[in-house]
């Protein structure tokens, strides 16, 4: 049983996860096809370092600051619009994305090499979400879809998955032996 304080001290690193998934969301390398964003590192980065639950949970307030319109999706964006728009299966794939992530990391073992296999899971849950949506709300065939939604998206996914696993077992290291975290 968790008491009021351990309880108080996950509120406030799940609220810090939410702003800064809004904050790397603003974070974008642009590339000719596709830019990158921080915005999925940032889910990666808390499903690693604060498990099923607590990640699970940082998204969703993520989800709602936006939703309220708070301006922390991909290029100050915010609204039901953008939810419910083209690309919102992207966005409301982090759900399962974070959550499958740190329940991976949850029932192995918080390690590097676990920590990576979990993000590369997210990705590809992130992105057949994104792209189910996105063939089902834009009207395209499953070829169109896939090439828009995911395929141009895989080599920084898995370079994204790869630095969440590397540096959200490190920041979860340091977090727990400095008892900020809860294991």
């Amino acid at each position: 049983m968790m008491d009021s304080r351990n309880k108080l001290k996950m509120m406030i690193v799940t609220a810090l996860f939410a702003a800064i998934i809004g904050i790397m969301a603003q974070l974008t390398i642009p590339l000719p096809l596709v830019p990158i964003t921080g915005q999925t590192l940032a889910v990666g980065l808390a499903a690693t370092i604060l498990g099923s639950r607590y990640g699970t949970i940082s998204v969703l307030v993520y989800l709602a600051m936006g939703a309220v319109g708070m301006p922390v999706f991909s290029g100050m964006s915010s609204g039901l619009g953008v939810i419910f728009g083209p690309t919102g299966g992207f966005l409301i794939g982090f759900i399962p994305t974070a959550f499958i992530t740190g329940y991976y990391m949850e029932r192995t073992s918080f390690n590097l090499p676990n920590a990576i296999i979990a993000n590369i899971l997210g990705m590809f849950v992130a992105l057949a979400f994104g792209t189910v949506w996105l063939k089902f709300i834009a009207e395209l065939s499953w070829t169109a879809a896939i090439m828009a939604g995911f395929v141009p998206f895989l080599i920084g996914g898995f370079i994204k998955a790869f630095l969440a696993g590397w540096a959200g077992s490190i920041v979860r290291g340091r977090l727990l032996a400095n008892r900020l975290l809860l294991a």
